[in-house]
């Protein structure tokens, strides 16, 4: 990837960094739709479906939650000019390892479900086969790290699809009519809270390889130190915001569709939601949502989780572009070869509630250790609702995994 020459570091920490605002943009919109997958646009449907209204208070606290994570460990893989396999490692050794090998695996196998998301997402909108789909996506995937400056493409290539998904989700919410005084009272007054909820949202949103997303992409594009620390947080809080837009605007077409009374199809409830509220143009713009949902995300954990392991060899660095064009291949042919295998992605959806209090708790201790960040002061604000993100999801986390293991011997 570039490196991006108006950067400073600690060796010159006054100096003030000319930044390039479609390069932090490129990063918050990369973190954005590594979010908003397959996944996203279903748990959405479903908890709107049970919640209602009432859904409205899930996405405010999810919001909140979301940019305490995001921004701590944001500003500490800048300010400690490291990725967060590197920072883990000087935290506790060898535990870099374990984090990488948990994002790739992750990333490895909801690659394959953000694969077969792009390909029903081109069924839909083309009536091709969901796998001729995914091949096609793949392609389109990979050729964003074929050319030669594979990070700006990639940054376009986000944004783009980012601003069209927002664009139709609006507008399918304005369609369906949605009760919007009734959505603000019941964000702020609920009727119900469902706490797994919550934290299926956060885990969804910044859970995983996600977390680290725009960190190491910023960190890779040479945007580091404490002087762009303004800019690097302006970043992260954007791209939680990209997500929630998405996130409400789908709520809303949701609602509008539940208090009307309209029966949801369980087997597939995005595309429902799409059908009911726009007829056949809406199933075409749900494909064209949910394929550009998939492919971003397919190009987001590709990068992320090849991120974990680069520094880990200098070969591997050179070749990261290559290693990620494999993951991606290897994430094609699992779903082409034996479909979305099921029990691997419970498991490996059980874990990753497990990644964020891990890696957020080790940042943590680093924000505070001479070694890695220098003179850097990290805000107590910060630290303490850093501290309650890891506390809250790694009781949610543990209970995951105790809820989800048993279904893998059923």
């Amino acid at each position: 990837m570039e490196q991006n020459k108006n950067t400073t570091s600690h060796k010159n920490p006054s100096a003030k960094p000319k930044l390039n605002w479609t390069l932090l943009m490129g990063a918050a919109f990369l973190m954005a739709t590594s979010a908003i997958g397959p996944g996203f646009l279903t748990q959405t449907t479903v908890f709107t479906q049970s919640l209602a209204a009432s859904f409205g208070f899930v996405i405010l606290v999810s919001i909140i939650l979301d940019i305490f994570a995001q921004t701590n460990v944001w500003r500490i893989i800048a300010v400690s000019e490291r990725r967060g396999q590197d920072i883990a490692n000087m935290v506790f050794p060898g535990l870099g390892y374990v984090l990488a090998a948990l994002i790739v695996i992750g990333g490895l196998a909801f690659n394959i479900g953000n694969i077969a998301g792009a390909g029903l997402g081109l069924n839909a909108l083309l009536g091709i086969s969901p796998t001729t789909g995914a091949i096609i996506s793949a392609v389109i995937a990979i050729l964003i790290f074929v050319v030669k400056e594979a990070g700006k493409a990639m940054d376009r290539f986000t944004q783009i699809a980012g601003f069209v998904m927002i664009g139709l989700m609006l507008y399918v919410a304005f369609t369906t009519s949605p009760p919007v005084g009734e959505a603000i009272v019941k964000t702020f007054a609920p009727d119900k809270i469902d706490i797994i909820a919550i934290v299926t949202l956060v885990g969804g949103t910044v859970g995983g390889y996600i977390t680290f997303a725009g960190g190491h992409r910023l960190l890779d594009a040479g945007v580091k130190g404490k002087a762009a620390l303004p800019e690097v947080t302006k970043s992260s809080i954007v791209g939680i915001l990209i997500t929630s837009v998405m996130r409400i605007a789908l709520f809303l077409a949701v609602l509008g569709v539940v208090s009307k009374g309209l029966q949801i199809d369980p087997s597939n409830p995005p595309a429902s939601v799409f059908q009911l509220a726009a007829g056949n143009i809406g199933y075409k713009i749900f494909g064209v949502v949910m394929w550009s949902a998939a492919i971003t995300s397919v190009v987001g954990a590709a990068y992320t989780s090849v991120s974990f392991v680069r520094t880990f060899s200098e070969k591997i660095n050179q070749k990261a572009n290559w290693i990620i064009i494999g993951f991606i291949v290897v994430s094609t042919l699992s779903f082409v070869v034996i479909g979305k295998p099921v029990k691997v992605l419970i498991l490996v959806g059980a874990l990753n509630g497990l990644i964020l209090p891990i890696a957020l708790g080790t940042l943590l201790i680093a924000a505070y250790k001479k070694s890695i960040v220098g003179d850097y002061k990290h805000p107590l604000w910060l630290t303490i609702s850093g501290v309650f993100v890891v506390v809250v999801m790694a009781l949610m986390g543990g209970y995951t995994i105790v809820t989800q293991l048993p279904l893998l011997f059923k």
